[in-house]
Formats: C-alpha cells, structure tokens, sequence
C-alpha cells in the first residue's frame, strides 16, 4: 500500500491511500490507522477486488450473514469509519457497494475483499475521538459519542 498525506500543514489530515493487487482493505486500513496513530476517520473508496465477502445483518440472530462474492467486480463505491474501539484500538466499519460484469450489484458490510488490481481510498481524520463500544443487546459494536 502507497499513502499520501495531502492536507496543508496544521489543518485536519487527509490521506489519499492506494492498495495494490493482493491486498486485503480491512488489514490495510487498519494497519494504516495504527501506524499513523489515527484515532477517528470516515473514509470513501473506489477500485476493483478479485473476490469479497460482504455481511447482511440478521436482527432476530444478531449476527451477519455471509456473502460470499467469489469474481472480479468493481467497487462502486465503499464508505465507513474508523473509531477506536474498547482495547484502544483503531476499528473499521465500512459498507460497500460491488459491480457485477453484466451490470448488477450486491452490497453489504465489508467483511473481508482483496483488491485486484487497486484501491483508491481517501481518508479524512475527523476532529473528535470517536469511541466504539460493544452493545450487548444487538451484538454489534457502534460508535458512542457520548
């Protein structure tokens, strides 16, 4: 992975990064964050991915069901958050939207993708530092700004 920081000095950062072929985003990203000490972000993407596995959230299981999607397609658009989470940790949600070759789609949670041949994905630090605390109730962990 390539990454630029493309903000003016003293400003809220901004980082164009470039993923390569092979690369799985989740990892990526969150390898990222941690390495640039980013504790807050809402980021957008566009490339292509040689296969994904997305989630549909099942609310009377509580759970994601998997999607598998196993070509090469398009993303037509990925966005998300990054917040730390309850171990201090930068934690990623991202919601992504596939292009299929005869022009349909899927979408869902981003569970897992490898980008063929690349990703281009701009992230802006957000000011506050967001905190994603696990709900019990749902068994899902969501951003609490309070």
């Amino acid at each position: 992975m390539q990454s630029k920081l493309v903000s003016p000095a003293g400003s809220r950062r901004i980082w164009v990064l470039v993923l390569s072929s092979g690369e799985e985003i989740r990892e990526a990203i969150l390898k990222f964050a941690s390495c640039s000490k980013l504790k807050a972000a809402s980021f957008v993407a566009l490339g292509a991915l040689e296969r994904a596995e997305l989630g549909y959230f099942n609310w009377e299981e509580k759970r994601y069901q998997p999607i598998l999607v196993d070509e090469q397609v398009e993303v037509l658009t990925m966005v998300g958050d990054i917040a730390e989470n309850e171990r201090h940790e930068p934690d990623l949600h991202a919601h992504i939207v596939l292009g299929r070759s005869d022009g349909s789609t899927c979408g869902g949670h981003l569970m897992k993708a490898i980008v063929r041949p690349t990703l281009e994905i701009t992230v802006s630090e957000t000011p506050a530092h967001l905190k994603r605390r696990m709900h019990k109730d749902i068994n899902v962990a969501l951003i609490d700004i309070s």
